[in-house]
């Protein structure tokens, strides 16, 4: 279970009380994620959940919460924070900054169809139509410098221990990486972090996208990208070309790629991949200490990498539906 922090009845209850939220009845910790503490917390009126931040500081996290409260307010479902009786969406809770959420209905797809996979592209298409219009601003700290520097990182620490070959493909993907750039592709505020387990369905229908701890201004269509990787990936760790279509679909119903998105999409592909087995890599490699914790895959994603290194003509195909 990812429970970094430990939060105990009292604490909690003292927390509450800077919010008009009702009386604590219960709350338990949530598995999912391994970025921050997550628990699930029910008053006698509603239904939230609260986030200790275990790594962001305060100026950012006003950025992810603006975010969700301006998409909630535009229609997408993403969870509305609550403000406190002083007017802010942050508050503190044994030494981190925290805040408190509605909990949405609704639970994760652990395998998505292609008709859930068409949904999520039309939702993510349509909060690409709205996300440009929001104000505030945060650079990608998944992007090439931390592409670069965490590579040498793992490059070192790797060689020691495994094949060469695995360290080759690491540093000839730094430097494609570095020779496609996506800043020239349209910008704007994007989850970054699209995972199965950050939607909720319910009956077949889309009734939350949650935890944008990631969220960021990047362009939109590696955003796409991001998601494609995780809703359309086979058991071989592949692509199912079915389920990509049907979501590419449903995304440009609402936001058609222009051509250098198009030209781009390949490469955007294979910088998803990239960013998350890197990730995954270094928390296997330098595992952070947590109370309840659970590390990913990381050779998910390098196999799905190698993938898209190898098949760009069809990833093209994929865009005409």
């Amino acid at each position: 279970m990812s429970v970094f922090t430990t939060v105990h009845e009292h604490q909690l209850n003292q927390f509450l009380t800077q919010f008009d939220c009702g009386r604590l009845v219960s709350f338990a910790g949530i598995a999912a994620g391994i970025e921050n503490t997550n628990y699930f917390v029910t008053t006698d009126r509603y239904a939230l959940v609260l986030t200790l931040f275990e790594h962001h500081q305060p100026d950012e996290l006003h950025y992810f919460l603006d975010l969700m409260a301006y998409l909630a307010e535009h229609d997408i479902p993403t969870a509305h924070p609550m403000c406190s009786k002083s007017g802010s969406y942050l508050g503190e809770l044994n030494g981190k900054p925290a805040a408190l959420v509605r909990r949405l209905t609704g639970g994760s797809l652990e395998h998505p169809n292609t008709e859930e996979c068409r949904t999520m592209g039309t939702a993510l298409g349509q909060m690409h139509r709205t996300s440009p219009g929001f104000g505030g601003y945060r650079e990608p700290d998944r992007a090439l410098p931390w592409l670069q520097e965490t590579g040498a990182i793992l490059a070192a620490h790797l060689a020691k221990d495994i094949e060469g070959e695995t360290v080759a493909l690491l540093e000839d993907e730094l430097d494609f990486q570095q020779n496609h750039p996506r800043g020239h592709l349209p910008q704007g505020a994007i989850h970054a972090d699209l995972f199965r387990d950050n939607a909720l369905f319910e009956q077949g229908r889309l009734t939350g996208i949650i935890d944008l701890y990631y969220a960021c201004n990047d362009a939109l269509a590696y955003d796409l990208a991001v998601t494609i990787n995780d809703w359309c990936r086979d058991e071989q760790d592949g692509i199912d070309e079915t389920r990509a279509r049907a979501m590419l679909a449903g995304y440009q119903g609402e936001r058609p790629l222009n051509d250098d998105e198009r030209a781009a999409w390949p490469g955007l592909l294979r910088a998803a991949a990239m960013r998350f087995w890197l990730s995954r890599l270094k928390d296997q490699c330098f595992p952070r200490e947590g109370e309840m914790t659970y590390q990913k895959d990381p050779e998910v994603f390098r196999r799905l990498l190698i993938a898209h290194r190898a098949q760009a003509d069809a990833t093209r195909a994929w865009l005409n539906g």
